[in-house]
């Protein structure tokens, strides 16, 4: 297993090892003795899926605490564009955000902890995305960013995008006071 450490303090793109032959592969997607060497002592509680179409747009979503997730997130099938925005008001990167591509063929995950707002575009059909998080989800902590919020400029690379009504009414950043 590989990490690379972003610009932005936090997140980790961690490469787990894959083993491939004339079958197919093995990989270890988590191990918590290896993954505690680099997130510290992090403990998960829930694993979620979700499968979405070409040019889907899932965010920009967070919980506040006392519900605040870290997630470990990774594609099982297909890719996408995966975003993740700062909201730690104290943070030298208040605001800025990060864009990686993540995929089946290379089997990457990126680590996020609390205090981000995350979200993806899927770039190919059928994908099915997974979710490792610190805490159950919450509806009433939940909160969205707009997706395409001017200031936050994402470039999501999608020229019609499909949106649900929830992300198509998130939070202005002009507007947002963080709790992180």
């Amino acid at each position: 297993m590989m990490t690379e450490y972003f610009d932005i303090d936090g997140p980790v793109l961690i490469k787990p090892r894959v083993f491939s032959d004339s079958r197919g592969h093995f990989l270890e997607t988590f191990n918590q003795e290896r993954y505690r060497e680099i997130l510290g002592d992090v403990e998960f509680v829930q694993d979620n899926l979700s499968l979405s179409e070409l040019n889907v747009v899932r965010g920009l979503h967070f919980q506040i605490p006392p519900f605040a997730q870290g997630k470990l997130v990774s594609v099982v099938r297909g890719a996408v564009v995966d975003v993740i925005v700062d909201l730690r008001k104290d943070s030298a990167s208040y605001g800025r955000h990060l864009a990686v591509e993540l995929n089946e063929e290379e089997h990457h995950q990126i680590w996020i902890p609390s205090g981000f707002a995350h979200g993806f575009l899927s770039i190919r059909k059928n994908t099915l995305f997974s979710y490792k998080c610190t805490a159950p989800y919450s509806p009433a902590s939940e909160r969205t960013l707009l997706w395409n919020d001017p200031d936050l400029a994402i470039n999501w690379k999608v020229d019609v995008p499909i949106v649900s009504e929830k992300d198509a009414l998130g939070e202005l950043f002009r507007n947002f006071e963080s709790p992180f």
